[in-house]
Formats: C-alpha cells, structure tokens, sequence
C-alpha cells in the first residue's frame, strides 16, 4: 500500500529571492534560443519527469499540447524507447542526452558521467551549436525541477488561485 503524502508548499522562493527567477528566465530564454520547441518541450516533460516534479510537468505538458503534440506521444514519453515510430531519431537523440544528463550515472554504479555512445548519438543528430543549447536547456529544466521539488511548488492546475508561482 503507498502512502499519499499531502503537503501544502513550503515557501514562494521566487518572492523571497526575485533576482534568482530573474537569472533563471534569463538563463532558460538564452538555452531554448535555436532549439526546436517540440523537442524543448519534450525534454522538458522527460526530464520532469524523472525527477518527479509535479509542478514543471503540469506546464510543459500543458505548452506540448499548445504546440500541437499528439497526447499519444505525451503518454509514451516515459517508454519512448519502446515507442516504435512515435518519435524521430533527433528527437530519440535529444530524449538519451536527457536521461544521462538528469540521472548523471553513467549507468554503472561507479560512473558519474554521460556515456559517450549517448554524446556522439546527440552530436550525429544536432550542429554543434544546437546541442550546446540542447545541453543548457536540459541543465535548465534540471534546476527549474529542483527549485519546485525543494520548495514543494503547486502544479497551476491545482491551485485555486491560479496566481503567481512561476517555473
């Protein structure tokens, strides 16, 4: 049996330190610059995903369903592997490059890195300069999660308010 734990957020860090927000948006605006939305939204979900932040997946499922991507992609975004079909190779590429930069183990248990078949996959399927934004826009959602993770931030959706916390 799993235990629900209910819990309200802890505090609204973006009032407390506003000019952490701003360096936030700063940072998220310069590493989305040049990167294909769909595949930005994509990694945004994947990423949110594994790190379980309720909060960020409410918003970028909400802006991948604005884009136009099909709910049947959104719903297989967690076995994208399996997915046969549903999403590009580029896409696939960007999808790896994710997992191996938010998980960071390199998958063994000594390994605290992004295995090299994972890069050279992302460097075959993007310029250069595309995967140098492809690795910032990863590393943003990763902070954007942890912010909301630690501070206990409420998915939009289910605030009453509907107001003011942003990712």
């Amino acid at each position: 049996m799993t235990t629900v734990h209910e819990h309200g957020p802890r505090m609204n860090l973006w009032k407390l330190v506003p000019d952490v927000y701003k360096g936030m948006a700063a940072f998220e605006a310069a590493a989305s610059k040049g990167l294909d939305p769909v595949i930005a939204e994509l990694v945004k979900i994947r990423a949110s995903q594994l790190n379980k932040c309720a909060f960020c997946l409410d918003m970028h499922l909400a802006d991948a369903r604005k884009l136009g991507i099909s709910q049947l992609r959104l719903d297989l975004l967690d076995a994208w592997e399996e997915a046969h079909g549903l999403y590009t190779d580029k896409e696939q590429a960007a999808l790896a490059l994710t997992e191996a930069v938010t998980r960071l183990d390199g998958g063994t248990p000594q390994g605290h890195y992004v295995p090299d078949e994972v890069y050279e996959r992302a460097a075959k399927n993007f310029e250069e300069t595309e995967l140098a934004h492809l690795i910032s826009q990863i590393v943003s959602i990763n902070a954007w999660n942890r912010f909301q993770v630690a501070t206990r931030a409420v998915p939009a959706s289910l605030r009453e308010d509907k107001g003011s916390e942003a990712e």
